[in-house]
């Protein structure tokens, strides 16, 4: 037994003595109580809960008596943990989530353990830097708005998302790897690998990695065995596990055994094979009809999540009950139908459900007015422009294209809560800068936001609804309006002379009829003007459209008589910003305001002007404007103050300005009719040159006639200054059909490294589903079909017997076949040629081959031309049809072919009775051009064979021409059976070209090759050569379609290798195509990213001032050409050459890898001219001052400005986002210092 040790326990302190402090009630006094177990106060329920205040504690002992700190024993009063310093807790790296775990493999009868299969993980520790799913978590709220270039964007919709069955189906479908030879031990980006060969065996060869030595110890067979039983076994060699194999190889995927053995006694069930009937065809975009009408409408939804106060269109209902089943809706309606109606119900429909509604617009100026109606309407609306931002959490938020596009490659959270995205005048989308924003947009929405289209009548709407049906897999719902609801009305005005002055001659009616007789009338109205002036002014006419003087006189007569007849406002179209001023400013006399609307006109300026500064309202442009307003005079363009713009729009639809100038553009706004539009001309430069108008612009400009509910329809008037346009370009322009939807899909560096920093995207996904790319894609999936068929068919083939005397027949058909196109790129290359055309004329012999006629002789007729090539009339032989079906006349090609077919021409000779037959050739169809030249009558002979085409006619005998010109080429086929002596290309027509004598050498060495062959001479050469040929055409016909299907035969897929070929050379991404941080950096841009992004990491910015390097930046974003002025200060001279070099060595670096554009042209999109503007602005210059530095527009000027200080805060983010705070700090200052007075001033319509 153990002795037990007598414990010593210390005496008592003064704490342990059996005292209670107890609490007297709430007094505040406390007694000491000898009893143990005593309450701690005499309350009911002892005292309530409380927490000492620390900060008043804290501020009481050490701030408030600073005396009773020690002033000595410092040491004692502070207690100090010193930290321990372990250096190798930095290299320790938290380990990355396991992506797989390992599943039991058991016996479908006994459950015995066979093995283990490793399967992937679904959500393994997701984050926006490593997923794509909807289900990763959010990220930090201040980036929930407009994401951050390091996310992932989410899984765009209509592409496969693979799932993890998909994976693991990819996986077992995969070839069998070799452990010994395939796998590498250099991983990615690596220059070199670890050997794991076991020491004492011979290592694999060099960067192979022997995985089946790594795992021959381990025994996953036997689940019964003890653990040491394995750990014993470790060095004894493997069991032979074959027997099992067939088990493993055939076991189904099952999370249970139940599952397993259900699924096993299944698939015995249904082992015989049913045939599949043949899939519907896929039908994307779903046209409605609009002409029936919605009778149920108020029965299939009793309660519409918006109501109006007046009844909708059969159009908007269709519209509104394809938004309740949540489809896709593309309405493509008349100018001022109400397209605005279906926008409002899906945003009140997003805030019925609790969900958001993005509202896009191609221009920024139709944002804010947007923002602004629909505040009114709906009240929780946002507005994101790339310098505004109100109410970011509302449930509709309005933005350009662009920043959409931005939220969406960063991965924004808003994408989250989305069900409908809103994209208005989205016939945009031919705008061939911006078109591209439309299509990446469409491409990379998820799936499940609901897309809605308003456009103005295009005629490929359905075409365009069936790209996004197929591109999003779901179905596209058409609804287009047939007729305008306001009737328009298309007049001449041919002047201003007494006769005419207040006529105008009518030229389509509001029922479509084109009336010849009001052009004929305006021509003789305006040749009687031209006669008189000539009278007046001598004989010479005037060809142009007249200056200043004339225009006044035609505008003061014109809008006379449209005064009389009570049909203002009218709006005026000038395709010129000086032209717009100029006839505003030369009606100084016409004044078409009350006193009263004079009244309310100045109340509204004053009210709109005094949020400027006092210089800023004394600006010439503010003053000449408000004079015209005054006087209901209004002018619209982009040279405008944007502040100015929005007062004329707000006066325009108050009623107020009676008579706008106004360029192209404000047909882009919103419903804002007149009651008359008036073209001041028809033909506009469209950056290049003068032309035409086209339909779709006139349509869009001339739909703003006719205010609904108030005209009964509406006037368009074009002005004939000079002479009456032709009636044919006045009937395309009015009565034809607007432009198309076209693609305008680009390859950019944003969008390339966007879409190469996520692995799970390719470039080239994007590329296909494009719409450039949807009619060669279209049919993808019936190609998938062909080709399966087609590999079905050719296993089923017998192959054929090459041995013996046919061990060279695959040769022999590969010569036949390359003789054949060798000989027809050589005519073709004659065909071109000058001489080769000179040579057929009327009376040339040549050999004929098509679809009808194989090697038969004709003769040349008669040579014409149509719009793309020559057309070759003929007389050719044939044999007699021995019935009266024309198709009888078929090629006798031999089925085949012996080396006399191949080489030179055999010649078709009649079996029977000999006959001819006129025929319409294609140069395709001369095989080849004799030296032969016979005398003809082609006008004889075509003239009687025409004649004898008619039934009376049809058995007289032919003319003595036809009979001898038939006589003579029967005799040349009869004289010559392997074709009479041809044109030699080199020698006879002098062609020098070195394909043409590098092909007629080829072409004679394949003869001699051909004649040589052995196979001809073997009796079985017929049929192994059918066989061979049918083998062949089906391996051709699957090569073709899997190139279709292919990222090879993407039109843009040699640029997107040249412009991934520049980011290399610029170090942007690696060989493996891994972005680096210059490329991360570069997905931050909003434009001129390479440029930019140089001019960054060369540190060309950081050594400036913030006001220096804004004017440098001002000329990336400048769009009036120009140069700088010589008075600039030297720094701002040297980085501005700076910049052009920059500029020049990366066009050099796209030359030099293949891209079109040269290095001028690269250069050339810099705009120097507003540097010295720029810079005075951000030194603080006034408004005022700078109209005198440069002869650009005022509004020119400011929109300059505003996209340069966008273009700060770009650089701003990625100065922060490579660790730059100095350069980052400087653009945050040159963002503040350019945001101030006239050129910021908030918009009316956020008011």
């Amino acid at each position: 037994m153990m002795e037990t040790e007598r414990l010593v326990l210390p005496s008592p302190g003064p704490l342990d003595l059996p005292l209670r402090a107890v609490e007297l009630g709430c007094t505040g006094r406390w007694e000491l109580l000898n009893v143990p177990g005593a309450p701690e106060s005499t309350l009911p329920h002892g005292l309530p809960p409380c927490a000492p205040d620390l900060q008043q504690e804290a501020e009481q002992l050490f701030l408030s008596s600073p005396a009773w700190l020690p002033l000595h024993g410092v040491e004692h009063s502070a207690w100090r943990w010193q930290r321990k310093t372990d250096p190798w807790s930095l290299l320790v790296a938290l380990g990355a989530p396991v992506p797989s775990d390992l599943q039991a493999q058991r016996h479908p009868t006994t459950g015995q353990i066979l093995g283990y299969k490793e399967v992937l993980l679904e959500n393994t520790n997701l984050s926006a830097m490593t997923s794509l799913s909807l289900r990763r978590p959010p990220g930090s709220p201040s980036q929930a708005l407009w994401g951050n270039p390091m996310q992932y964007p989410f899984w765009p919709g209509g592409m496969d998302e693979p799932t993890m069955t998909d994976l693991s189906t990819c996986e077992e479908a995969e070839e069998e790897i070799d452990f010994e030879k395939d796998l590498l031990t250099i991983p990615p980006g690596f220059k070199k690998g670890v050997d794991f060969a076991p020491k004492n065996q011979p290592a694999p060869a060099l960067g192979l990695l022997s995985l089946s030595r790594l795992l021959e110890p381990l025994d996953l067979g036997g689940g019964d065995e003890d653990e040491n039983e394995v750990v014993g076994q470790l060095g004894a060699p493997r069991r032979d596990t074959a027997s099992a194999s067939p088990c493993i190889s055939s076991l189904a995927r099952a999370s249970s055994l139940e599952d397993l053995v259900l699924k096993e006694a299944s698939t015995a069930e249904s082992t015989p094979e049913t045939p599949k009937p043949p899939e519907p065809q896929e039908q994307w975009a779903i046209p409605v009809d609009v002409t029936s009408p919605v009778g149920d409408f108020y029965r299939l939804i009793p309660q519409p999540a918006f109501q109006w106060a007046f009844e909708p269109d059969v159009f908007q209902k269709q519209a509104i009950l394809h938004l309740e089943r949540h489809d896709s809706v593309f309405v493509a309606a008349h100018t001022s139908a109400g397209k605005t109606v279906v926008a409002e119900y899906a945003i009140a429909l997003a805030q019925k459900h609790m969900t958001r509604t993005i509202y896009t617009s191609p221009i920024k100026a139709l944002s804010n007015q947007k923002f602004r109606d629909f505040r009114n309407t709906f009240g929780d609306v946002g507005l994101l422009t790339g310098d505004v931002q109100l109410h970011p959490e509302a449930s509709c938020l309005i933005m350009t294209t662009e920043i959409l596009r931005s939220m969406l490659y960063s991965g924004s959270d808003v994408i989250r809560d989305l069900e409908w995205v809103i994209f208005d005048e989205v016939h945009y989308i031919n705008d061939a800068e911006r078109g591209v924003v439309w299509e990446e947009v469409l491409i990379m929405l998820p799936d499940h936001v609901s897309i809605i289209l308003l456009s103005a009548t295009v005629p490929n709407a359905l075409e365009f609804a069936d790209w996004i049906g197929r591109l999003k897999r779901r179905q596209i719902y058409v609804i287009s309006t047939v007729t305008r609801p306001v009737p328009l009305e298309h007049y001449l005005f041919t002047g201003n002379s007494p006769k005419t002055q207040g006529e105008l001659f009518l030229l389509l009616d509001s029922r479509g009829a084109f009336h010849t007789k009001g052009y004929y009338a305006a021509v003789e109205a305006k040749k009687e003007r031209m006669s008189k002036h000539a009278q007046t002014f001598g004989a010479k006419q005037p060809t142009h459209q007249g200056g200043p003087a004339q225009d006044r006189g035609v505008y003061m007569s014109l809008l006379a008589s449209l005064r009389t007849r009570a049909q203002l406002p009218v709006v005026v179209f000038t395709f010129s910003r000086g032209r717009c001023d100029e006839q505003a400013s030369g009606l100084t006399s016409l004044d078409l305001t009350t006193s009263s609307e004079k009244s309310e006109i100045h109340l509204f300026l004053q009210r709109c002007l005094a949020r400027l500064r006092g210089s800023d309202r004394q600006l010439p442009q503010v003053l000449h404007m408000t004079e015209l307003l005054h006087r209901g005079l209004g002018v619209h363009h982009s040279g405008i103050l944007p502040i100015l713009k929005e007062i004329v729009e707000m006066l325009f639809s108050r009623g107020l300005v009676k008579v706008l100038f106004a360029t192209e553009t404000f047909a882009m706004g919103v419903n804002m009719p007149a009651r008359t539009v008036v073209f001041d001309s028809m033909r506009k430069h469209d950056g290049s040159t003068f032309r035409d108008l086209l339909p779709g612009e006139y349509v869009q400009m001339a739909g703003r006639a006719g205010r609904r509910g108030l005209d009964p329809t509406g006037t368009v008037i074009l002005l004939c200054k000079g002479r009456v346009p032709e009636m044919a370009d006045l009937h395309r322009m009015m009565m034809g059909k607007p432009s198309q939807l076209q693609s305008q899909f680009r390859l950019t560096y944003t969008m390339i490294l966007n879409l190469l920093r996520v692995d799970a995207l390719r470039v080239e996904d994007m590329m296909k589903r494009s719409f450039s790319e949807f009619p060669s894609r279209k049919d993808s999936k019936a190609h998938e079909q062909s080709l399966a068929e087609l590999t079905k068919k050719l296993g089923a083939l017998e192959e054929p017997n090459v041995s013996g005397q046919l061990v060279d027949l695959p040769e022999y058909y590969s010569w036949g076949e390359e003789l054949t196109e060798t000989r027809s790129q050589i005519q073709r290359r004659i065909i071109e040629s000058v001489n080769g055309l000179k040579s057929l004329s009327a009376g040339r012999v040549v050999v004929v081959k098509n679809q009808e006629h194989h090697n038969a002789l004709g003769v040349i007729l008669q040579v014409s031309s149509n719009s793309t090539s020559r057309v070759f009339t003929a007389l050719v032989l044939c044999d007699k049809p021995t019935t009266e079906d024309p198709q009888d006349r078929g090629p006798t090609a031999p089925d085949v072919p012996y080396p006399d077919d191949l080489v030179g021409f055999k010649l078709f000779l009649p079996e029977g009775p000999c006959d001819h037959i006129v025929a319409k050739l294609q140069p395709g169809d001369v095989a080849a051009i004799t030296t032969k030249v016979l005398r003809v009558n082609g006008e004889k002979i075509l003239e009687d064979f025409s004649r004898r085409q008619q039934p009376k006619f049809k058995k007289d005998p032919p003319f003595p021409a036809v009979t001898t010109a038939v006589q003579e080429l029967l005799r040349l086929a009869q004289a010559h059976p392997a074709g009479p002596p041809t044109l030699d290309p080199v020698n006879d027509l002098q062609l020098k070209d070195v394909s043409v004598v590098e092909g007629g050498l080829w072409a004679r060495k394949l003869e001699e090759l051909i004649l040589g062959a052995q196979c001809v001479h073997s009796p079985r050469f017929p049929a192994q050569y059918l066989k061979l040929r049918e083998r062949v055409q089906i391996q051709k016909e699957m090569e073709r379609l899997r190139f279709l299907l292919s990222d090879q035969s993407l039109l843009l897929l040699p640029e997107y290798h040249q412009r991934v070929e520049v980011l290399r050379t610029l170090g942007y991404v690696d060989e493996a195509g891994t972005v680096k941080l210059a490329g991360r950096v570069a997905c931050a841009m909003s434009s001129h990213e390479l440029l930019l992004t140089e001019l960054m990491f060369d540190n060309a910015l950081s050594a400036l001032r913030p006001e220096e390097i804004a004017a440098l930046l001002s000329g990336l974003v400048c769009q009036s050409p120009g140069d700088p002025v010589d008075q600039l200060p030297s720094t701002l001279k040297q980085g501005v050459e700076r910049v052009r070099a920059v500029a020049r060595r990366i066009g050099e670096v796209q030359v030099a890898c293949g891209l079109n554009q040269t290095v001028e042209e690269f250069v050339g999109e810099l705009n120097f001219g507003l540097v010295e503007v720029v810079y005075e602005w951000a030194r603080g210059m006034p408004f005022s001052e700078l109209a005198g530095l440069s002869g650009t527009p005022e509004g020119l000027v400011v929109r300059c400005i505003q996209r340069l200080a966008e273009m700060c805060r770009s650089l701003r983010g990625a100065a922060r986002l490579v660790g730059e705070p100095v350069l980052g700090a400087k653009m945050e200052t040159a963002a503040t210092l350019l945001r101030r007075d006239i050129v910021f001033a908030a918009s009316l319509y956020t008011q």
